[in-house]
C-alpha cells in the first residue's frame, strides 16, 4: 500500500469535497506527509479521477485505517480516530466555516447556507451516512396519525438510571467536560472520548447567550441538528427557555427546534449540558389535528388547542411573537405549579416532578408553538415511572421517552433486529417454541416471553414473510401504547376534566364547535 499515492487521493478529495484552495496543497501535502511519517512525497502523474467523485469519505477511510494500522502508526482499534484526525486537518478551520455559512445565508437564505454546511460535515466524515443507512425505518398509520419507527443499530441502549447518575458525576477536570462541549471541535478524542477533529459548528446567540449548532453523526431524520449552550450548565426549561426557541426559528425558519424536558425519565439522554433537537424533518406530530380549541382575553392574537394526539400537548399559533412567547412562558410556570391528584399528577413532594418539552417552527410569518406536559413520577405499581413506558412495553423499549419519540419517531434499540427475526422464526415454525428456555433469564428473548406467547395465541405464522408482519404490527401497536403512557391526561373521563383543568388555570375559555 503505498503511502504517498494515499496522501495524494486525499488531496484531490479535499480539493474537490473540502474546499482545500490550490495554494494550500503543498502545506497540506508536508502536513500528511508528518502524519503519515513520510519524508518524501509522490512522485509521476496519479489517476485520482475516481475521487472527485465520491460522495461520502468510507473508501478513503478504509485505505487510511488499513495503511495506519500496517504501517504502526496506530493500534488496532484507534482506526476511527485517525480517520476523524486527518480529515478533521483537511476540513476548513471554523472561522472559515462560520464566514461561508453566514455569507451563504445572508445572498442565498437558510436552507441553502444550511445544504452547504451538512455536505461539509458529510464530506468530511463527521456525519456517518453509511451508518445512518442500515438503520431499519418505517411508517406506521394509526388512524388520524402517524407513526416512524426506527431501529437504530448504532446507538446504545441506555437506562434511565444510568442518564439521572450524569447529573451528580463530579465534574473534575475532564477535558471536554462532556461530548456536548464547545472544546470538543477539534478534539482528537481518547479511548473514552470520541474524536471530534473533524467536528465544525455555527456559533449563534440564543436568548443573549452565546451558542451553537452542529449536525449529529447518527442522525435519526433529516438534517438532524442539535444547538448547544457554549456553558457547560444543566438542561433547565423554564420562562426563558420560549426566547431561545423563538431566537432559533428566526435564524433558521426551515427548521424546528425543541427541548427535552429538564428531568431524569421523562428527558433526555444528557441532563448536564443545556441543548436543543431540531432539523428539517416534519415530525409525525407537526401533522396532527386539534381536538379542542381555545381563547385567551390576555392573548387575543394566537389560536390555541389541545392537541389531537397520543400524550398531553398544547398548540398555539400566531404572528406576533410576544405573545407566542409570553404564552409559552405562562404555560411553563403554571404546569410547574399544577397538581391533579385524581389523575396522578403532583407537581412536587421532595422534588420537581413536573417538566414540559418545548418545541418552536417557523411556517411563513406563523410563529407555531407545542408544549408536551410531563410528569417523572413512580410509584410502588409502576416503579420507573408512572408516566413511562410501561412493564408489559419494556422488552421493545425501556429507555426515556424523549423529545423525539414523543413526537413521535421511535427510536428503537439495535437488539431488536436479531431478536425480532428469531421471533418471527418461532412464529411460523422454523424454531421450536420452548416456553421452559424463554423462560431462561440468560435467552437472549427472556424479555420478549410475553410478546411470544401472545404471537403464539393468536395462531402461528404461515411464513417468515407473514411472520416478520406480525412481529412489526406488535412493535407498531407497542409504540403507540407507549405514547399513550406519556400522557399525562389519558384519552378518559378523568384525563378531560384533569385537562379541562389546567386549560382554565391557564384562564383559557374552551370555543364549542
Amino acid at each position: 500500500m503505498d503511502g504517498k499515492l494515499l496522501i495524494e487521493k486525499l488531496l484531490a478529495y479535499a480539493k474537490a469535497h473540502l474546499s482545500l484552495h490550490d495554494s494550500d496543497v503543498d502545506y497540506m501535502r508536508n502536513i500528511l506527509l508528518s502524519r503519515f511519517a513520510l519524508t518524501e512525497a509522490y512522485e509521476g502523474a496519479a489517476n485520482l479521477s475516481a475521487v472527485g467523485g465520491m460522495e461520502i469519505p468510507d473508501e478513503l477511510c478504509k485505505e487510511l485505517s488499513e495503511y495506519a494500522v500496517v504501517h504502526g502508526l496506530i493500534e488496532e482499534g484507534e482506526e476511527e480516530r485517525f480517520c476523524a484526525d486527518i480529515l478533521g486537518i483537511l476540513t476548513p478551520i471554523p472561522s472559515a466555516v462560520n464566514a461561508a455559512f453566514w455569507e451563504t445565508k445572508n445572498s442565498c437564505g437558510a436552507q441553502s447556507a444550511c445544504d452547504r454546511f451538512y455536505d461539509l460535515c458529510v464530506k468530511n466524515g463527521y456525519i456517518q451516512k453509511t451508518a445512518i443507512a442500515r438503520n431499519m425505518k418505517w411508517d406506521f398509520s394509526d388512524g388520524k396519525n402517524r407513526l416512524e419507527i426506527t431501529v437504530n443499530l448504532s446507538k446504545p441502549e441506555k437506562s434511565n438510571k444510568d442518564i439521572a447518575k450524569l447529573l451528580s458525576v463530579p465534574q473534575g477536570k475532564k477535558y471536554p467536560k462532556c461530548q456536548l462541549c464547545k472544546e470538543n471541535e477539534g478534539f482528537e478524542g481518547t479511548a473514552s472520548h470520541p474524536p471530534r477533529r473533524n467536528l465544525r459548528t455555527i456559533k449563534i446567540n440564543l436568548g443573549g447567550e452565546n451558542w451553537f449548532v452542529q449536525y449529529s453523526p447518527y442522525a435519526y431524520y433529516d438534517e438532524h441538528c442539535i444547538a448547544i449552550n457554549e456553558a457547560h450548565v444543566p438542561m433547565n426549561v423554564d420562562e426563558r427557555t420560549p426566547e431561545k426557541l423563538l431566537d432559533f426559528v428566526d435564524i433558521f425558519p426551515n427548521y424546528f427546534i425543541g427541548s427535552n424536558a429538564s428531568l431524569p425519565i421523562v428527558g433526555g439522554s444528557i441532563l448536564n449540558h443545556e441543548h436543543f433537537q431540531g432539523g428539517r424533518h416534519l415530525m409525525p406530530m407537526h401533522a396532527a389535528g386539534i381536538a379542542k380549541t381555545y381563547r385567551s382575553k390576555e392573548f387575543p392574537s394566537i389560536s390555541i388547542g389541545i392537541l389531537d394526539w397520543y400524550n398531553s400537548a398544547i398548540r398555539f399559533e400566531g404572528e406576533d411573537r410576544r405573545e407566542i412567547s409570553a404564552f409559552a412562558a405562562k404555560v411553563i410556570s403554571a404546569w410547574n405549579e399544577f397538581s391533579c391528584p385524581e389523575c396522578d399528577v403532583i407537581c412536587r413532594t421532595d422534588t420537581q416532578h413536573n417538566a414540559v418539552s418545548p418545541i418552536a417552527r417557523k411556517i411563513g410569518d406563523i410563529y407555531s408553538f407545542t408544549v408536551i406536559l410531563r410528569n417523572n413520577r413512580t410509584s410502588k405499581e409502576y416503579p420507573d415511572g408512572i408516566f413511562h413506558v410501561h412493564p408489559e412495553y419494556q422488552n421493545i423499549k425501556s429507555e426515556g421517552i424523549g423529545l423525539i419519540e414523543a413526537m413521535g419517531l421511535f427510536i428503537l434499540p439495535g437488539r431488536l433486529k436479531r431478536q425480532l427475526e428469531e421471533i418471527a422464526k418461532i412464529s411460523c415454525g422454523q424454531t421450536e417454541y420452548d416456553e421452559k428456555r424463554l423462560s431462561d433469564h440468560t435467552s437472549d428473548l427472556f424479555v420478549h416471553r410475553g410478546m411470544i406467547a401472545q404471537l403464539m395465541q393468536e395462531g402461528g405464522a404461515r411464513d417468515m414473510e407473514d411472520a416478520r408482519a406480525r412481529c412489526r404490527e406488535y412493535v407498531n401497536r407497542t409504540c403507540a401504547a407507549i405514547l399513550d403512557n406519556t400522557a399525562v391526561f389519558k384519552k378518559d373521563e378523568k384525563g378531560r376534566a384533569g385537562f379541562a383543568k389546567f386549560m382554565r388555570a391557564l384562564d383559557l375559555e374552551e370555543i364549542e364547535k
